[in-house]
């Protein structure tokens, strides 16, 4: 065969794997309906979303009190996850997260780990428009290759894609979040246990912090089994005590 035909296979087989089928539903709301609707709430606290879903009526923009409620309920976490250790570092949380924003987080993250061991050679992100080239040029300042996923290929970034179903299995679906500082306080209770006791099976049942396994046991006593709970009671951490 010619090259040219295995190349346009090997092409072939790539599209039919990373694009995901089109998939029928309401259209997304603009990005300049978003902006409008959480300055309107941020500059008079007192509305509640039908009153913002009237003000925007006024003035042409006409949009579902179902859906402004739901923008004024989103959240955004920023959070990378090293893949040799799977350990997660929560960086921000914020109801409309800006480029520069962002960057500031990337700063923060890269002045935390400037005294690791071992350096970072890559960083796998997706194509958000909030990682701007900026926020690219403060991890490149630090020797770091910066690799984008395909577009609309989740599962090109599975280890981020599995911390988020995680997180929402074992505690972000099974608690009401009020705001912004409550989430906060929530995943930093869900982050610490996760990365200092939670087993992971890639790194050989042990937790991303916890690099020394315990010495091993062949007949426990179960009356030494202690249990802890921890984030706010959803998660049990199990030891021997002696």
């Amino acid at each position: 065969m010619q090259p040219e035909t295995l190349l346009r296979w090997h092409r072939d087989l790539v599209g039919r794997k990373w694009t995901h089928p089109h998939r029928p539903g309401r259209p997304s709301i603009p990005a300049g309906t978003v902006a409008s609707i959480l300055r309107l709430a941020r500059e008079n606290p007192t509305w509640g979303y039908r009153r913002i879903q009237g003000e925007l009526a006024t003035t042409g923009v006409v949009l579902a009190p179902s859906s402004v409620w739901a923008i004024l309920k989103c959240l955004y976490v920023l959070f990378f996850i090293e893949l040799d250790t799977r350990r997660v570092h929560v960086t921000g949380i914020a109801a409309l997260p800006t480029g520069s924003r962002v960057v500031h987080q990337a700063r923060n993250l890269t002045m935390a780990l400037e005294d690791r061991v071992k350096p970072f050679k890559f960083l796998i992100r997706d194509r958000d428009t909030k990682c701007t080239s900026s926020f690219d040029g403060v991890f490149m300042a630090e020797g770091i290759r910066i690799i984008r996923t395909p577009a609309t290929a989740a599962r090109a970034n599975a280890f981020a894609e599995r911390f988020v179903g995680t997180s929402r299995r074992e505690c972000l679906d099974r608690m009401l979040i009020f705001g912004r500082i409550h989430l906060e306080r929530v995943l930093a209770e869900y982050v610490a246990p996760y990365n200092d006791h939670r087993p992971h099976r890639a790194l050989g049942q042990l937790a991303p912090l916890n690099v020394e396994p315990p010495p091993p046991i062949g007949d426990p006593e179960p009356t030494r089994l202690r249990r802890k709970n921890v984030v706010f009671g959803l998660i049990g951490e199990d030891r021997l005590v002696s």
